[in-house]
């Protein structure tokens, strides 16, 4: 359970450099993270459909024209990670957005969810300002099977054209929840959907959201986006304006903060995003609504401080998840964010197992 200190890779220049100075950092590494992600996507028991590699490779090409649509330059630094790790696009997009792009696959198909699937990740919160002595917080677990913990990695990001940014992610993935020089931070939380597209998935969409100066500007770039699959995205900035978005390929509900604090985990909570939410297990549905329920009683107070954050992170009730036999699911990483401060703490393995490091932004 005990993992060694946060790696930090620091990437700087054209979107084709950083991207290929990623890859070439940890080649080995996510050339096979992406073999194992790509006999997932194409697994029966995944995708309630078996593909063979070659017909999950097929189905990722078919979405390179909507990220090279969406965003130009992320389409350029994955194209850069692709080649500097030795693999192909397609593979990067499947290594970087396996949990949208098994909807891409099972809306292909035609199979159902599987039952013994598990996507079931990540408890994700914005505390207001009011309830955080004036500076709130995002904050979230980043859950996952148990096999992706040992690709996590801290981008520290300064580009020649944009903001710097502080992104959690995973070898070979463009970001998955960060926060930029703005102060404008971006969580998520894994969803399930029948509506999958050959669309972008959900690493472009962070990381362009992340190239905004505003919540309410990364609020457009969530809701305009062609998503290939579900996720839910909380916004939050330094001026205190929050917002959460349960963003599926055909629905994109959602609301603002107010008074109260935004907290998402893995089930749809607004029906229209609940008409098209895969059908999930009944365990799972039940871990995910304890968690939702947890996370906002913890929260239900005033005078919020990073270290509760951080407690709310590591509890053992529910929040917390440690790998067992029969899911293997744990909280791989965590991030607590205070966008007014610009302060920025992670986490590398199951929260309660490990130190917070603090990160500062690149000078």
């Amino acid at each position: 359970m005990k993992r060694p200190a946060l790696r930090i890779l620091d990437l700087t220049g054209s979107p084709a450099a950083m991207g290929h100075a990623h890859g070439a950092a940890y080649a080995d590494e996510i050339r096979a993270y992406a073999a194992e992600r790509v006999h997932l996507a194409g697994a029966r028991e995944w995708s309630g459909g078996a593909l063979d590699r070659e017909g999950v490779l097929t189905l990722a090409e078919a979405c390179i024209p909507a990220h090279a649509a969406h965003s130009p330059a992320l389409h350029e630094e994955m194209c850069g990670i692709a080649e500097g790790a030795g693999i192909t696009l397609a593979e990067a997009i499947v290594v970087g957005g396996f949990t949208d792009f098994v909807d891409t696959v099972r809306a292909a198909v035609g199979g159902r969810h599987p039952a013994g699937v598990v996507e079931d990740d990540c408890t994700a919160f914005v505390v207001p300002d009011t309830r955080a002595n004036g500076s709130g917080f995002s904050a979230q677990t980043w859950d996952m099977h148990d096999s992706a913990t040992e690709h996590v990695v801290l981008l520290r990001i300064t580009p020649d054209d944009g903001p710097a940014a502080l992104v959690f992610s995973t070898t070979g993935c463009l970001g998955q929840i960060g926060m930029n020089e703005a102060g404008v931070c971006v969580g998520i939380n894994n969803l399930t959907g029948m509506d999958g597209t050959n669309g972008v998935t959900w690493p472009t969409v962070v990381r362009d959201a992340l190239l905004r100066s505003t919540a309410d500007e990364a609020l457009e770039v969530v809701l305009e986006a062609d998503l290939a699959g579900a996720h839910s995205y909380l916004l939050f900035d330094a001026t205190g304006t929050g917002h959460m978005v349960e963003g599926m390929p055909s629905a994109r509900p959602w609301s603002s903060l107010d008074g109260d604090a935004l907290v998402h985990t893995n089930h749809t909570i607004w029906n229209e995003a609940s008409a098209v939410q895969a059908p999930r297990p009944a365990d799972l549905t039940a871990n995910s609504v304890r968690r939702l329920e947890r996370a906002t009683d913890l929260l239900d107070r005033q005078g919020i401080t990073a270290d509760d954050c951080m407690a709310i992170t590591r509890d053992p009730d529910s929040i917390c998840r440690e790998s067992d036999a029969a899911h293997h699911i744990e909280s791989s990483g965590a991030v607590v964010m205070r966008p007014r401060t610009r302060d920025f703490w992670a986490v590398w393995g199951v929260p309660s197992h490990n130190e917070y490091v603090h990160v500062p932004f690149p000078d």
